[in-house]
């Protein structure tokens, strides 16, 4: 949910899926997109100059429907705020085939589960992502809202993560001594309900 063509968002570890449904739900959340599995490429230069710059070029499959997704460099601060642009798209297998076509070649592919979250009356929304290195929270909405969501929830600024799922997955494959590849399940597809 981007705010104009500006994405605003945090990133919160949770230790598992039922803490954080328990969290969401006692804070007044409740289902608004049920659980689905998402696949995304990330697309770059063979100099990896996108990732160098922090920027994101991204085809994502989820639910049936495909979308073609650039993010801008994130400004400084405590909520990852950046440029989003995004449009649907017809096919994941044309939409790669033309930013290959631009230069651009799958550079790293990453799998989650994602549900969303909304209060009633709420202007952000809050998902639970579950990937293959862990859970997680994203809550998206304008800066005063995620705060005051967080504290809700539990969360402190400190535990803000503004990290991308690319660069969470560099440093947990890093702490295990794993050679990083792709953040993918593996072939195991898990029960897809809420």
């Amino acid at each position: 949910m981007a705010h104009g063509d500006r994405e605003i968002e945090i990133k919160l570890a949770v230790a598992n899926t039922a803490a954080a449904r328990r969290l969401l739900h006692r804070a007044g959340f409740r289902v608004h997109r049920r659980r689905i599995f998402e696949a995304n490429t990330v697309f770059d230069t063979m100099d990896g100059a996108l990732r160098r710059s922090r920027r994101l070029l991204r085809v994502r499959e989820a639910g049936g429907e495909v979308k073609l997704t650039f993010k801008g460099e994130p400004e400084p601060g405590p909520h990852k705020s950046r440029e989003e642009l995004e449009m649907t798209a017809s096919s994941a297998r044309i939409s790669t085939a033309i930013l290959q076509r631009l230069g651009y070649h799958p550079a790293f592919r990453y799998e989650k589960y994602r549900a969303e979250y909304r209060r009633p009356g709420g202007s952000g929304v809050a998902t639970l992502d579950e990937t293959p290195i862990g859970t997680y929270m994203e809550l998206e909405g304008n800066a005063r809202w995620i705060d005051r969501t967080a504290k809700l929830l539990g969360f402190t600024p400190p535990q803000y993560i503004t990290a991308s799922y690319g660069s969470l997955y560099t440093e947990w494959c890093r702490a295990r001594g794993v050679t990083p590849g792709n953040m993918v399940f593996g072939g195991r597809k898990r029960k897809s309900e809420v």
